[in-house]
């Protein structure tokens, strides 16, 4: 008999097979989430992994552009313009509680108001179109929209790798992009 675990990853596979699972792995379920087979449990777990990951691809180009020193016109708040903000988490220092507070307001609303199937008419977890924005989505082949789906699943995946390497090594030694330093092109951080 084969062992249990891989019984179990077997199985998973299997009550998950017309999913899109970028890569040769199928259903990727390390910790058994969704061992049972429950397709609700599936899908909720696939609607936030999609959530995260879209987040997570906004935070890295909001990273990346604000290290390359673009910044937007005016003040933040009262005598603190936005050019003397530092960029990462380090931000989280200089922007006044007011201003976070905003922030968690405006996130808050986004979650409970925007980011979801409103009228749900959604195809798949994560389709926060509501009949609104559609860019093409309903000319797409099945094939082209699973493609579409997989690479934005994986894009998000990396994007949630990414964000943490950049977290963690923004706070090592404040040198998020070790990588351009290898490279022989490091990029002044937060300098000054």
């Amino acid at each position: 008999p084969l062992p249990a675990a891989v019984a179990s990853r077997s199985a998973v596979r299997m009550a998950f097979e017309g999913e899109i699972n970028p890569g040769p792995q199928g259903v990727y379920d390390p910790l058994g989430l969704v061992a049972d087979g429950d397709q609700e449990k599936f899908d909720r777990l696939r609607y936030v992994e999609l959530k995260h990951g879209r987040i997570c691809m906004l935070a890295i180009l909001g990273h990346v552009v604000t290290s390359a020193g673009v910044r937007l016109p005016g003040e933040l708040s009262f005598g603190l313009p936005f050019a003397s903000v530092p960029t990462g988490i380090k931000a989280l220092s200089v922007v006044p509680a007011a201003g976070l507070a905003q922030i968690f307001a405006f996130v808050g609303f986004l979650e409970l108001f925007v980011m979801k199937d409103v009228e749900g008419t959604g195809e798949f977890p994560g389709d926060f179109r509501n009949g609104f924005i559609d860019f093409g989505w309903d000319n797409f082949t099945e094939e082209e929209k699973a493609s579409k789906r997989g690479i934005e699943l994986n894009n998000g995946r990396a994007a949630q790798m990414g964000i943490l390497a950049l977290m963690v090594h923004e706070m090592l030694d404040n040198n998020p992009y070790i990588i351009n330093d290898l490279l022989g092109a490091p990029v002044p951080f937060n300098v000054g």
